[in-house]
Formats: C-alpha cells, sequence, structure tokens
C-alpha cells in the first residue's frame, strides 16, 4: 500500500515527497505528467535534486516509488483500465498537493484546482469502497480567508460565502475544501492552508522565484507605498512541507484545518526591510502609505512591458492584495502540534535574496545523471566538489 501523493513536480509537493522518501519508509504513489517513463523520471530528479541526491532518487525510483503518467484534469487521470485500477488498489491515504497558482487566470484554476480535486476526490472514494482510506490531506491556501484589512483570522472563522475572492486561484481552492469535505464525510481529512510560502529556513537556495521577485523588486525601492508597521505572514517551505508529512502520518490529530503561517510572530515590512538593509549594509526605505494608490498604477503599467523589470511588475501586481491587507492567520494549532514555530522570514531572507539575483532568478539545475558519459560524469562530479549528484 502507498500514499497518493499529487503535485510532486511542484514547489510544496516536491519538498513533501523528499521528507517522505527520507524520513518514512512509505510507498508513494506519484502522478507525473509525461510521455515516457524517461521524461517521468527526468521530471522527477528536476523537483526533487534540491534535497535529494541522484543515487537516492534512483533507488528510491526502483523501490519505493510508482509512477502512474497521467494527468490531474483528465477523467481517471487518463490511465488505462489496468493502470487506475493497480493506482486504487494500492492507495491507502492521500496527500493532494497540485494546484494551479495561476491568479490570472480563471480558466487554469477551474480545470487544475477544480476539475483536479474532483479527479482526486473520485479516486479517494474509489479506494475507500475498495479496501478503506486512512486519511486525506489537502493542501489549500489561508487566501480562502477572502478580502481582509488589518485582521487575525482562525481556522474555523477563515471561510465566509458572502465575503469578496480576490483572485481565481482563492475562490477554487476555497470550492475545492468544500468539495471534499461533501465528497469524503466519512473519511479523516486535513485541510493545510499556507500564507505566503517563501524560501527555505535550511538554505539559500530556492526553484520558486515568482514572489522573491516581487520582494526583490520591493527592496530595491527608495520609497514604498506601505505603512511600516503593517504585518506580512510568510512562511518558509521546509515548516510547511514538515507539518503536511507529519500531520499525516499522525495516528489522531487534534484538528481538520491548520494555518501553516507564522501568526502572531509575523513580521512587519519595518523588521523585514530593516534585516535586508543591514545584511546587504544598505540605507533603509522611506514609508509613504498615501502613494498606495498610484504605486498600483505605475505597477499595473509597466507590467505590460516584456522586460525584467516589467516582469517583476507583472508578479508584484498579482500579489498586492495579499502584501497591503495586514492579516495574519492564527498559527497556534500546528504551533502545538510541531511543538515549534517557523523560522522568522527575516533570519534567511537576505541569502534568499542574494542567490536569486546572483543566479538570475534560475535554480541551477543538473540534468539526468543516467544520460551521462562517463566524462561528463567526471565533471559533473568534480563540480558538485567530489561528490555524485550533490550541489554546492
Amino acid at each position: 500500500m502507498a500514499i497518493f501523493l499529487t503535485g510532486a513536480t511542484g514547489y510544496i509537493g516536491a519538498h513533501v515527497a523528499s521528507i517522505l522518501l527520507e524520513r518514512h519508509s512509505d510507498r508513494l504513489n506519484l502522478l507525473v505528467r509525461a510521455k515516457s517513463e524517461q521524461e517521468a523520471n527526468e521530471r522527477l530528479w528536476h523537483a526533487l535534486q534540491i534535497d535529494l541526491d541522484f543515487p537516492c532518487l534512483k533507488e528510491a525510483l526502483e523501490t519505493q516509488i510508482s509512477v502512474f503518467r497521467g494527468d490531474l484534469t483528465e477523467p481517471r487521470f487518463g490511465l488505462d483500465a489496468a493502470e487506475y485500477a493497480r493506482l486504487v488498489g494500492t492507495t491507502e491515504s492521500v496527500i493532494h498537493c497540485a494546484a494551479s497558482l495561476n491568479r490570472k487566470s480563471e480558466k487554469s484554476c477551474l480545470n487544475v484546482n477544480l476539475r483536479g480535486t474532483l479527479e482526486v476526490a473520485q479516486l479517494a472514494r474509489r479506494a475507500r469502497d475498495a479496501h478503506g482510506l486512512r486519511r486525506f490531506s489537502q493542501v489549500s491556501t489561508v487566501a480562502v480567508a477572502g478580502a481582509r484589512s488589518h485582521e487575525v483570522v482562525t481556522e474555523d472563522a477563515a471561510i465566509d460565502w458572502n465575503r469578496s475572492d480576490y483572485d481565481p486561484y482563492a475562490r477554487t481552492k476555497k470550492f475545492c475544501e468544500h468539495m471534499v469535505r461533501e465528497l469524503l464525510p466519512d473519511v479523516s481529512r486535513i485541510v493545510f492552508r499556507p500564507s505566503i510560502v517563501l524560501g527555505d529556513s535550511r538554505r539559500p537556495e530556492t526553484t520558486q522565484f515568482d514572489m522573491v521577485r516581487a520582494f526583490v523588486f520591493l527592496a530595491g525601492l527608495p520609497v514604498l507605498p506601505f505603512r511600516s508597521t503593517d504585518r506580512v505572514d510568510i512562511v518558509p517551505v521546509d515548516y510547511v512541507a514538515e507539518s503536511v508529512v507529519a500531520l499525516h502520518q499522525k495516528a489522531n490529530p487534534a484538528h481538520e484545518i491548520y494555518h501553516l503561517s507564522s501568526g502572531m510572530s509575523s513580521e512587519t515590512f519595518g523588521q523585514l526591510t530593516h534585516a535586508i538593509a543591514e545584511a546587504g549594509g544598505n540605507m533603509e526605505p522611506y514609508y509613504w502609505p498615501g502613494l498606495e494608490r498610484p504605486f498600483t498604477s505605475v505597477v499595473n503599467w509597466l507590467s505590460n512591458y516584456r522586460s525584467g523589470l516589467g516582469r517583476s511588475a507583472s508578479l508584484l501586481k498579482v500579489f498586492m492584495p495579499y502584501l497591503v491587507w495586514d492579516t495574519v492567520f492564527e498559527n497556534s494549532r500546528i504551533v502545538a502540534e510541531m511543538g515549534r514555530e517557523p523560522e522568522p522570514f527575516s533570519n534567511y531572507c537576505y541569502p534568499l535574496l542574494r542567490f536569486s539575483q546572483e543566479h538570475d532568478f534560475a535554480y541551477p539545475y543538473r540534468p539526468w545523471s543516467g544520460s551521462f558519459s562517463a566524462a561528463q560524469e567526471e565533471v559533473a562530479t568534480a563540480a558538485a566538489g567530489g561528490v555524485k549528484g550533490t550541489h554546492s
């Protein structure tokens, strides 16, 4: 029997998969969109190499991972009858991480988030009916709370169906939570709602740069259109992934819904810019809240240009609502379960921003080592400090 994990080639899902492979013996059923076995393996290597070396992944593919090549949005994932039956018959629990975070595309969010979650829930129902289902864990988002301002939001008070949503991503994820609750009423369920997931507290490297671009853009401005005392609820991806795995594997979690957030320890813009300026030896920015409206207009104008600045402005345009709402998400439930709070963003933000700028907002991926020639393998090994499959 195995854990069925969706989104293993995505940001949070890849970290969840790595922790399960490193610390647990459970088999994993992974749904990967690929035309061939080699393409699926290479996509997994692309996603997991920030945490796993190549020999570990190769061994896991042979002993611990079952790859199902399919599409989340297709009926029964596009698998043939025999493969789908094998997936149903071997799935003992589900961790659903896959999602479209395209906040500008309602089509993408409807297809991936709603249709995809429906297919995953149907798979869970069939596994439950066939042999029982231990648990269904769903990665959602604090954005289901909708439009907020200057608030502290608890898990049980987050969803208000009469409240406006910021974007299609938030709206569809709210419906996904409702769908799973309605379709799997008799299954042990956990809903995880991460806040802004940004960086890894253990290392400067990251494979996800959209929000980092927006922060780098802001960090370079002498004047910011915010209040320095406004809080920004940021949580590192390692805390999110470790929480998902720990609670999914726990026999009796205390709650059904958890905010994976910084909660009341969320830092202010002033604290963050002070940490960045101090680490970089730069001047701190001046805060001018009255500039929010003209600043937003300029960002919208710049977002139409195809350039590095335009790309940063386009991302900032999407994330602006989440930066100005001064809302935090109470996290005492997950802190009690994990026995610790997430690392403050100010402790690791500067190395993250520096790594991102130095690598032009791209992770230096290593190719599938199985395709190396002997000469290429020697070069790669030397570049990695003499250890195959690792990175500096």
